[in-house]
């Protein structure tokens, strides 16, 4: 086997009293490990946290950006139904239907109360004839003519479309047409 060591003399133990023991020293390297264990696992679990969070607001932004498309794709589809109500003939369409009719030159009021203009109310112009239907007319709702007989084309006659003058409003109750100001 092997010789048991020498002790040693002179220089050589000087030295050997400098440096540190080969032997099994646990004691001073365990709060070391301890400490090196604890700072990994503290920068994991802080690397988990912040991956956590930065994937969350990941999650979050992706959804409002979701919700703005949405939002805008409504907006655009309100402006083209706007647009489309906003068009001239549109508007004159929905004018008609709520029984509106164009009011002609329009009159001014000048600042000390005199009018500027002619005021005159507006008519409706007559209503264009309708094609009557080809087929017989209803038997039970028969149409009367001019003389209150039923006509022989099963149309009413053009004359009993007209207003009435008398049920109309006169020009003297109603206030003149005014526009907005220019």
């Amino acid at each position: 086997m092997s010789k048991p060591a020498a002790p040693l003399k002179g220089r050589a133990a000087r030295l050997a009293r400098l440096m540190p023991s080969t032997g099994p020293s646990t004691a001073a390297r365990t709060p070391f490990v301890l400490l090196v264990v604890l700072l990994l696992g503290g920068g994991l679990i802080t690397l988990l946290l912040l991956n956590s969070a930065l994937n969350e607001g990941s999650f979050r932004l992706s959804k409002l950006k979701r919700d703005t498309t949405e939002l805008t794709d409504e907006q655009q589809a309100l402006q083209r139904d706007v647009d489309s109500r906003s068009q001239p003939d549109a508007l004159e369409k929905r004018a008609r239907e709520l029984g509106m009719v164009p009011g002609g030159s329009p009159a001014f009021l000048n600042p000390d109360g005199t009018v500027r203009g002619n005021p005159v109310e507006a008519t409706a112009p007559p209503p264009s004839p309708t094609p009557s239907p080809s087929a017989s007319p209803d038997p039970d709702a028969p149409a009367a003519g001019p003389s209150g007989s039923p006509s022989p084309s099963g149309s009413v006659s053009p004359s009993a479309t007209e207003p009435d003058p008398a049920a109309a409003p006169s020009a003297e109750n109603s206030p003149p047409p005014t526009s907005p100001g220019r």
